[in-house]
């Protein structure tokens, strides 16, 4: 098995590192290949442009999906983002670590994301949800908050987490074809001190040691949806 690890954080030394290190540590102990992409590190580059395609679709209008179909098709993808969709197509499990910022993501991994997750590669038209060409390949997200837990759930003052994840979780990675497993949580890192930090990283290693156990969360299924077109595009008119 294969996994990669996508680390969006910039302190080398943060806790984010050590979780990523405890996932690398007993995955490696389970028998997987691990890789790291650490984002901060490479100084990867979050925003698209032209120079992400050595092709050209159409001169005038930059139409990105178009472009990245067409740079997939044509090998025209700039080096840093053909390294990367290599490492995630062959990759089984795909981690990401990252703080919780704003109630999303840091705008380097949202880079990644949208500069990887190429059109034609990882989806297309009717290439969705359990079509999608990522089937077969598990995520799990691991997430750092500053709030306490109980800051977290039904009715509380930040909402519930799976609602705050939902557009990675759902948008992203079941949109893809991956299996999404439930997110692991670390909350109140900067206030948890030494001892219960200890506790968060047991925890989590804790967690990986079931990762076959873990129940997926639900996405949707294009055929529990017959009113949306074969090119998976737009609904069918009614």
């Amino acid at each position: 098995m294969k996994t990669l690890i996508v680390y969006a954080h910039p302190e080398p030394r943060s806790f984010n590192a050590a979780l990523r290190d405890v996932a690398r540590d007993e995955l490696q102990a389970q028998g997987h290949a691990v890789e790291v992409s650490d984002l901060y590190a490479m100084k990867f580059k979050p925003a698209i442009d032209r120079e992400d395609f050595s092709s050209c679709y159409d001169s005038e209008n930059f139409n990105v999906s178009l472009e990245q179909r067409h740079a997939h098709a044509h090998n025209g993808l700039s080096p840093d983002i053909r390294v990367e969709l290599e490492k995630l197509q062959s990759a089984d499990l795909l981690i990401l670590q990252f703080p919780l910022w704003w109630f999303g993501m840091p705008a380097i991994l949202k880079g990644w994301i949208d500069r990887v997750f190429i059109s034609g590669a990882v989806y297309g038209r009717s290439a969705i949800f359990d079509k999608g060409r990522l089937k077969g390949k598990r995520a799990l997200v691991c997430v750092t908050t500053g709030a306490p837990a109980q800051a977290f759930g039904p009715e509380s003052l930040n909402g519930e987490m799976l609602s705050l994840l939902a557009p990675l979780h759902q948008g992203v990675l079941g949109f893809t074809g991956m299996t999404v497993l439930p997110p692991f949580v670390a909350h109140h890192v900067p206030y948890a001190g030494p001892d219960g930090r200890a506790v968060l990283l047991a925890q989590y290693r804790a967690y990986l040691n079931k990762i076959d156990a873990l129940q997926p969360l639900p996405m949707p299924r294009l055929a529990d949806h017959p009113g949306w077109s074969e090119d998976g595009m737009s609904p069918k008119a009614q």
